[in-house]
């Protein structure tokens, strides 16, 4: 990606991307940063060689793809402030904030900016992670592949073609990270309670998930084959197996993903 890029907002999740898009070879001039802290803007020009700027509009008439990268509750603000540059600029807008809809943001900038609404997760920061894309229909295929490259360092990306789709994907993949760390805490509680030094469950627990994810997503099998591969009838993983199901865990996960995705439109109908 060559284009020029501003950021509005110059937190992690947005200090992930830069690096990201600095390791793949943007030049650090081409993207510009908006953050009222001088602290961060600071520290994002001397560690990217970024453009930092102190105003939203400074930064956003510099270049023709924004992503907004800032709190929900600021949300309103800031589009209030780049409206009259949206119409100057025609912009692709990428933004990542939770719970503000498509429609919002192209309410407020108006017809010439072309919307995509993200929901990236915490491992992007490692680039371990995956963000859902959900684009407007005046999105063409060219800004699908911009968007997409913008996220490429932080993970994996999939399109989401209905944006009621949106608060699934945050109850599942936005969320889900701390499902997994619950159920890591959980593993090595448990195999403290068997006896094992806490460091020493810890590493196995931690290794373990590391293992399983990488033989999913590398094998490309079914989840559901690779379990039943791992389990021997009347052995131990059956054994283990049999109390997660009897203890209703299944049912347990649906009702928390659920949860997760209710509570995801109750924040969109208070934001967006």
């Amino acid at each position: 990606m060559s284009r020029p890029i501003a950021f509005i907002g110059g937190g992690n999740m947005a200090r992930s991307l830069i690096g990201g898009l600095i390791r793949q070879g943007h030049a650090g001039h081409q993207i510009h940063v908006s953050e009222p802290n001088a602290d961060l803007r600071e520290t994002l020009a001397r560690d990217f060689g970024v453009v930092a700027h102190a105003l939203n509009d400074a930064a956003a008439r510099l270049a023709d793809i924004w992503v907004l990268a800032v709190k929900p509750q600021v949300m309103a603000t800031v589009l209030a402030e780049l409206a009259p540059v949206a119409v100057d600029q025609a912009p692709l807008v990428v933004s990542i904030a939770a719970g503000v809809t498509h429609g919002r943001i192209a309410d407020v900038l108006g017809p010439g900016a072309r919307v995509v609404r993200t929901m990236p997760n915490t491992p992007a920061m490692i680039g371990a992670g995956i963000t859902g894309l959900y684009a407007g229909a005046d999105v063409g295929a060219a800004e699908r592949v911009a968007v997409e490259a913008l996220f490429a360092s932080a993970g994996a990306t999939v399109w989401i073609a209905d944006e009621m789709q949106m608060d699934a994907v945050t109850a599942v993949s936005g969320s889900g990270p701390a499902y997994f760390f619950l159920l890591i805490e959980a593993l090595v509680a448990a195999g403290a309670r068997q006896g094992l030094p806490t460091d020493t469950a810890a590493r196995l627990a931690l290794h373990t998930a590391l293992g399983a994810a990488r033989m999913v997503i590398e094998s490309g099998e079914e989840v559901a084959l690779l379990r039943q591969r791992v389990t021997s009838p009347g052995g131990t993983t059956a054994a283990a197996l049999d109390v997660f199901v009897q203890g209703g865990f299944p049912e347990l996960v649906d009702q928390a993903v659920a949860a997760a995705t209710r509570r995801g439109r109750e924040l969109t109908q208070c934001v967006g």
